[in-house]
């Protein structure tokens, strides 16, 4: 009997160092993919003189690469449930290298629209498999597993406005082009990802099939209505979101005319903050409970919220970090709440909320450009301030966990985790 459960625990051992190479792998691609996407918002400022832009047009690149992600990515996830796709990463990086090189060599303004579509085809193909491959490979650690993998595309977002600070803006436009080694370096690393998917998933279907038995923990239409507030919640982090990444370099130009240099280190600062709140989200969502960090997440980011608008610039780069800290913890135990929800159903979940939080990015940078133009880039920040406090809602999400005790009081007990 020792020996059997040493046996097993060594086997456990095993397959999660496995799985962490694959996290990592999988985590280092989503950093690659998100600073070449990144490279088109931390470059708006340039775009802006070279093609005259108003902030309407600006938004409006954000809104097309943002719906171009958010409607095919639940398409994407519904089909691949049914039909695995092991290479179809490979293939969304291939459209994100093209997007790069049309935005490197676009002479016109339709034609960076073109590049932010193509970049946004590419992310819509790579969210919802790569979130999949995560779960796969998590141990049962649902919450860390998609951490580790949400912190890449952070961290990448963050970089992208330093190397534009550092690479784009002294050489101009055309240095993009440079960044197309970074999509092959991630179409490589994809494409063993890929392998290992199809060699130690696809090649035993038996097991694919053990982890979609489990049964909903809720009733349908509880599942429903649960839904539906985690898509509010949704809504209201990426519209405030989207009033950052895209205008918060254009707030700190206006408001306290620093240099476009010095407010690109400003908004790196604030996807760093971003970055580290979604590496520590999972992990405590599977400690105390999603729920709980889902409420303190969306709820408890308001009061810096509201008190953005009317600080410093010192301040305004404290509470900024503090905002996206507190506010990026939020998504990773979002999306795992909702795959328990609906187990089985890992593609179409990741599709529905990755697409569903992109078009909301997209929509909300469309609808704050206009709304600068007409009013000013400091009235965006005092309307969106009051966005979290739709946070409340959380209260009506089921407890996951005592309903799960409930119907089956073994769910409580550890597992053993097989290879």
């Amino acid at each position: 009997m020792e020996n059997s459960i040493g046996t097993r625990a060594g086997a456990a051992t095993h397959a999660e160092r496995t799985g962490f190479k694959v996290l990592g792998a999988i985590s280092f691609s989503h950093f690659l993919n998100d600073m070449i996407q990144s490279l088109i918002v931390a470059i708006y400022p340039l775009l802006k003189g070279e093609f005259t832009l108003s902030f309407m047009q600006i938004g409006a690149i954000t809104l097309t690469y943002q719906i171009c992600a958010s409607v095919l990515q639940p398409l994407i996830g519904i089909y691949t449930d049914k039909h695995p796709k092991p290479y179809s990463l490979s293939v969304g990086m291939t459209f994100t290298l093209i997007g790069l090189a049309t935005l490197a060599l676009a002479p016109n303004y339709p034609s960076v629209l073109a590049a932010a579509a193509l970049v946004g085809a590419g992310s819509s193909i790579f969210h919802p498999e790569s979130s999949r491959i995560a779960r796969l490979a998590s141990g049962g650690r649902h919450g860390l597993a998609q951490s580790i993998f949400q912190v890449g595309g952070n961290a990448g977002s963050a970089m992208g406005p330093l190397l534009a600070a550092w690479i784009i803006i002294p050489h101009g436009r055309t240095s993009v082009a440079w960044f197309a080694l970074a999509a092959l370096l991630a179409i490589a690393v994809l494409w063993n990802v890929g392998a290992w998917y199809k060699r130690r998933h696809l090649s035993h279907p038996g097991r694919v099939k053990a982890r979609t038995a489990a049964a909903a923990p809720v009733s349908a239409r509880r599942t429903a209505w649960s839904v539906g507030i985690l898509l509010i919640l949704i809504f209201s982090k990426y519209f405030y979101l989207a009033s950052i990444t895209s205008y918060y370099s254009f707030y700190l130009i206006e408001k306290f005319h620093l240099t476009i240099r010095s407010a690109q280190l400003y908004l790196f600062v604030f996807l760093l903050a971003v970055a580290l709140g979604t590496l520590i989200g999972g992990p405590i969502g599977d400690r105390v409970g999603r729920k709980r960090v889902i409420w303190f997440s969306i709820l408890g980011v308001a009061p810096f919220t509201m008190m953005l608008p009317y600080v410093d610039l010192l301040w305004t780069g404290i509470l900024s970090f503090l905002i996206g800290l507190i506010l990026a913890s939020a998504f990773s135990a979002i999306l795992v709440f909702a795959q328990e929800l609906m187990p089985g159903r890992v593609g179409a979940v990741s599709g529905l909320f990755f697409g569903f939080a992109f078009g909301m990015g997209g929509i909300g940078a469309a609808v704050l450009g206009g709304l600068a133009d007409r009013y000013g880039i400091e009235y965006v920040y005092r309307m969106c301030a009051f966005l979290p406090l739709l946070g409340t809602i959380a209260a009506f999400l089921p407890n996951i966990r005592r309903r799960a005790s409930e119907r089956n009081p073994a769910a409580t007990q550890p597992a053993v985790r097989l290879p």
